[in-house]
């Protein structure tokens, strides 16, 4: 298509979110764009609903709609579920209110159509006797009606997913799945429906591929897989292989609409796409952007706009760990500012805070949070302790200086020495009537942590919507170096699925690559990790995390066979690490630059 067309559509975008046309310029723009569009064209609708409410993304969804109209598309598809907003958690069960009220605002959306096809996911009802109470449904509306309903098949019950628990599946209905759109017959899919290809996969889920079903008996144009998928590493080179070996094996395009924004622990990152029969990528929409978004099946080339930087040098890799982050920095970096950004808006909040100590986990968390919400939102607290070092607080200082954020140097030494004065009287009066005191408690290390918990927890009850911050990251939570109701403690952990390699990956890749470069002092990434809880009585300094774990490289793959291959203990015992291999190269320790770079 003609590359005018985007940047005219662009307007389109800018006019949904900010109602910025008078009438006569949208006739006007309309004229412009009809002028550019092939016969049969259709608008992807990559928008980012809110979980429950009904009313907000059917108002949203109108004005998808009212533009489809106006430049006579043959069709509009949005995702799955669009209209309570996906995920949902237990709120269609705990509240069924919001299902009847779908279901209203489906009828209303309806009577605003006219010959352009809408396509959109919502939650409907089991009328039967059997079976759970909701269908995960996309209804096809146009000429002021519902003109059919498709019921979801697969339903995932694994990871984050939880689809089954709510709904029941559908038995694959061919003949109903197909909807004319245009001159041509599209068969419609909904997300997981499509994740089943018996050729694809070595192990698959579901005794059926309604993409077979369909396919094979009905013969469609082409397909229209209406998706909620989230992002995760190596989930866009599943999906890009995927899509398009199911298009080049049935002959058939594809064309996928997906999600983005975030909501209740997940992201979705959009880059909505077409594949032809050949199984090659013709147009890709844009990635972490709303978007009105405009494909034609039968043209020989499209738009595709890039995904973030990284992904297309993997798209071709097998699932295997790696300590080479690199590929998949620039998507955590979106993923995260999407997720921040979008929980701070959807739940109403406005403000951060979070205590700086001057290590990893803090400073990469504070970047981001400056990113997402305007440094003038974020308020950075450095606590120190008496075994704080003055690198720490002076780190803290420089990088909140460099970010533009506020700060405030709280020391805690007070809070502490009368917590441990109330600690000893009480434990004092207990070991009158218990006599299994520990000699050695981790008492004094976690007094600091809750101190700065209390410290930021009582900035959020005090300032307008202000939510303090988690920081730790996954590969400590994982092994439970962190304080519970201390420094686990907070409204909102960014850093909670990011590893303790990739984030000192990610930290070089913000001093390079953001707005503005080397915000992160370089004696912050170059420090080795440590809690300055305590002191190692080996060294007389403060105890190093490595020191009282492992080193991250082998600790992070522990991590990644235990959640991709599952394997136990005994498993692991078998197998040679990467940092095995790595220190058998090097026979002797790596230095940790060569490491994380």
């Amino acid at each position: 298509m003609d590359e005018k067309l985007y940047y005219l559509t662009d307007k389109i975008d800018n006019d949904i979110k900010n109602d910025s046309l008078t009438e006569e310029e949208k006739n006007a723009l309309c004229e412009e764009i009809k002028k550019l569009l092939p016969s049969g064209s259709i608008a992807l609708a990559q928008i980012n609903p809110v979980s429950g409410d009904v009313r907000g993304n059917a108002l949203k969804a109108l004005k998808w709609i009212d533009w489809a109209n106006r430049l006579e598309l043959a069709a509009v598809a949005f995702p799955e579920m669009y209209l309570v907003g996906y995920p949902i958690g237990d709120f269609i069960d705990r509240f069924p209110v919001i299902v009847e009220e779908n279901i209203e605002w489906l009828k209303a959306l309806a009577l605003k159509t006219a010959e352009t096809k809408v396509l959109i996911g919502f939650v409907e009802f089991n009328e039967s006797k059997k079976g759970k109470k909701y269908y995960n449904s996309v209804a096809v509306l146009s000429n002021g009606r519902i003109e059919k309903i498709i019921r979801k098949t697969l339903l995932p019950n694994y990871a984050e997913f939880n689809d089954y628990r709510h709904f029941e599946p559908s038995a694959v209905d061919s003949s109903n799945r197909i909807v004319e759109i245009g001159s041509k017959r599209a068969g419609i899919i909904v997300c997981e429906d499509g994740w089943n290809d018996f050729d694809f996969f070595e192990k698959n889920l579901y005794s059926v591929d309604p993409v077979e079903t369909v396919v094979n008996e009905e013969h469609p144009d082409y397909l229209i897989n209406c998706s909620s998928s989230i992002t995760r590493a190596k989930k866009e080179q599943l999906k890009h292989n995927m899509l398009s070996f199911a298009a080049k094996k049935y002959s058939t395009p594809i064309v996928y609409v997906n999600q983005v924004g975030s909501g209740e622990c997940m992201s979705f990152e959009g880059a909505s796409r077409v594949y032809d029969k050949n199984g090659n990528l013709l147009y890709m929409a844009k990635s972490y952007e709303e978007q009105f978004f405009i494909v034609n099946i039968s043209e020989k080339t499209g738009k595709v706009y890039p995904l973030p930087k990284g992904l297309e040098k993997t798209l071709t890799e097998q699932k295997a760990f790696s300590l080479d982050h690199e590929p998949d920095l620039e998507r955590t970096y979106l993923t995260i500012v999407q997720s921040i950004r979008d929980y701070f808006k959807k739940t109403g909040f406005k403000r951060a805070v979070l205590g700086l100590s001057g290590g990893l986990d803090s400073t990469v968390s504070a970047v981001l949070l400056a990113d997402a919400l305007g440094a003038e939102n974020v308020f950075g607290l450095s606590m120190p302790s008496k075994i704080t070092s003055a690198e720490s607080k002076n780190d803290a200082k420089e990088l909140a200086q460099n970010l533009g954020i506020n700060f405030s140097e709280i020391p805690i030494k007070d809070m502490f020495d009368v917590t441990r004065e109330k600690f000893d009287f009480t434990f004092g009066e207990i070991e009158k009537k218990w006599n299994c005191r520990y000699k050695e408690s981790f008492t004094n290390d976690n007094i600091q942590a809750r101190s700065r918990a209390l410290i930021l927890w009582g900035v959020a009850n005090e300032f307008q919507a202000c939510l303090p911050i988690a920081t730790s990251d996954k590969s400590e939570l994982y092994m439970g170096y962190a304080t519970i109701n201390g420094d686990m403690s907070g409204g909102f952990a960014p850093l909670a699925d990011v590893s303790k390699t990739k984030l000192f990956a990610l930290a070089r890749w913000l001093n390079k690559n953001r707005h503005q470069k080397n915000a992160i002092p370089e004696s912050i990434i170059a420090k080795r990790p440590g809690a300055e809880l305590a002191i190692n009585p080996k060294t007389g300094k403060p105890l190093l995390a490595e020191e009282a774990l492992m080193p991250y490289e082998f600790l992070d793959e522990v991590i990644w066979r235990v959640e991709n291959l599952q394997q136990t203990i005994s498993d692991m015992m078998t197998e040679e690490f990467l940092y095995e291999k790595h220190m058998k190269e090097q026979n002797d320790p790596v230095s940790r630059e060569q490491k994380f770079e």
